[in-house]
C-alpha cells in the first residue's frame, strides 16, 4: 500500500468484512509511507493484520512479502483501490470448485463510479509484445467466464503450489507489468487462467500513482521490454522481435505529445543496461518450458484492432479447451 491509497483503503477493508464467505485472514501492508501518511493499525481494523515495511517495497516484492507470511492455498490479491462485491470470496470458492486443475484466476473489474463501463476482464498479450487490460473503458456487460492470457493483478487468485513454483513477482519490476510477467511464465508452465465474470470488484484506478505519470509510464516502458525479451520463446521472438522494435519506436516518437520523449528513452536505455541479468532470467524461465511456443502463439492476441481499442478477448472456454496445446516436456 501507498500512503496515496488512505482515500480507498478503508472502503476496501469495509468489503472484505461484509463478506458472504469471510477470507480465512487479510494482510494488509503499509509499503514505507512518509510518517506523517502512514497507516495504522485503526485504519485496517480488527479484520486485518496490518504489516509494515519501513521501505516501499513496489508491487511486487511487496506482494511476495506477503505472500510469505501465510500458508494458505489459495492467495488472493486485492489493490487498494478495489473495492469487493460481497459475494466475492463466494464466487471465487465455487470457481475453485467449477474448474479443477486451474491454479489461476482473474476477476472482472467494474469502473468505479461509471455504471456499465468495465475496467477489465483480464489482461491481453498482444503479439507486437504489448499487454493491455481487456474491455478497458468499454460500455459493454462482462463477458461470461472464459480463458485470458492473464489475470489483472488488481484482483486475482493464485493457487499457493503455482506462485511459489513461479518465485512469485520478478521484484526487479517494482511495480507495472508484473501481474503479465507472472501470467506469461505460469502459461510457459503449461498453465491456463479462467476470467471469472460474477467475482468482481469495483476498480478506482492508479489511486496511488496517477494515470500517465512519469512514474507510470518509466516502468511500464521498462518493465513491457523486460517481459518481450525474457519470455518469449526462441521461434516466436525472431519472428516478431522486428514488429516489437518497430511498434516500441512509434511508442517512443508519440511520448513527446506527454513531454515524455526522454523519459521513454531512458527507460529503454535503462531495461537494455540490466541485459546479463535478463539473459540470465531468460535462460531460467525458458529452461522450465513445458508449453510449446504454438500454444504460446495460440494464446497470443493478433487482431490489430484489438489492440488500437482495447478489446475483448476471453476466450470461450470450450475453445480455449480444444486449442490449448499438450505441454512439451522442458528443453
Amino acid at each position: 500500500m501507498a500512503f496515496q491509497s488512505q482515500g480507498t483503503l478503508p472502503g476496501v477493508i469495509a468489503g472484505l468484512e461484509r463478506q458472504t464467505v469471510r477470507p480465512c485472514s487479510i494482510h494488509v501492508l503499509e509499503n514505507g509511507s512518509p510518517s506523517e501518511a502512514r497507516i495504522n493499525a485503526g485504519m485496517v481494523g480488527a479484520a486485518a493484520e496490518l504489516v509494515e515495511s519501513e521501505a516501499n517495497l513496489g508491487f511486487a516484492a511487496g506482494n511476495n512479502f506477503l505472500a510469505r507470511r501465510t500458508e494458505a492455498q489459495w492467495l488472493f490479491l486485492l489493490n487498494p483501490d478495489a473495492y469487493p462485491e460481497p459475494d466475492l470470496i463466494a464466487q471465487l470458492q465455487a470457481a475453485i470448485t467449477r474448474y479443477p486443475g486451474v491454479r489461476l484466476f482473474g476477476c472482472t473489474q467494474l469502473a468505479d463510479g461509471a455504471p456499465g463501463v468495465l475496467d477489465g476482464a483480464g489482461d491481453v498479450y498482444h503479439m507486437t509484445g504489448l499487454p493491455y487490460r481487456s474491455g478497458y473503458g468499454a460500455h459493454i456487460d462482462p463477458p461470461p467466464d472464459g480463458e485470458v492470457f492473464g489475470p489483472c493483478g488488481a484482483a486475482l487468485l493464485i493457487r499457493r503450489d503455482l506462485f511459489k513454483a513461479l518465485s512469485g513477482f520478478d521484484e526487479d519490476y517494482f511495480c507495472y507489468v508484473e501481474d503479465v510477467d507472472l501470467a506469461y511464465r505460469a502459461r510457459l508452465l503449461g498453465e491456463r487462467c479462467i476470467q471469472l465474470n460474477k467475482a468482481r470488484v469495483r476498480h478506482v484506478g492508479y489511486a496511488s500513482s496517477g494515470r500517465r505519470s512519469a512514474f507510470a509510464s518509466y516502468h511500464g516502458v521498462r518493465n513491457r521490454l523486460w517481459t518481450f525479451l525474457k519470455n518469449t520463446p526462441w521461434p516466436l521472438l525472431v519472428l516478431l522481435t522486428p514488429v516489437h522494435a518497430g511498434v516500441t519506436v512509434l511508442l517512443w516518437l508519440s511520448a513527446a505529445r506527454f513531454g515524455q520523449f526522454t523519459l521513454f528513452g531512458r527507460a529503454i536505455r535503462d531495461s537494455l543496461a540490466a541485459w546479463p541479468t535478463l539473459m540470465a532470467k531468460r535462460r531460467a524461465v525458458q529452461s522450465q518450458r513445458r508449453a510449446s511456443a504454438l500454444s504460446i502463439a495460440r494464446a497470443m492476441t493478433w487482431n490489430p484492432l484489438k489492440l488500437l481499442t482495447r478489446g475483448l478477448d476471453v476466450r470461450p472456454l470450450h475453445d480455449a479447451m480444444q486449442s490449448r496445446a499438450t505441454p512439451k516436456p522442458p528443453q
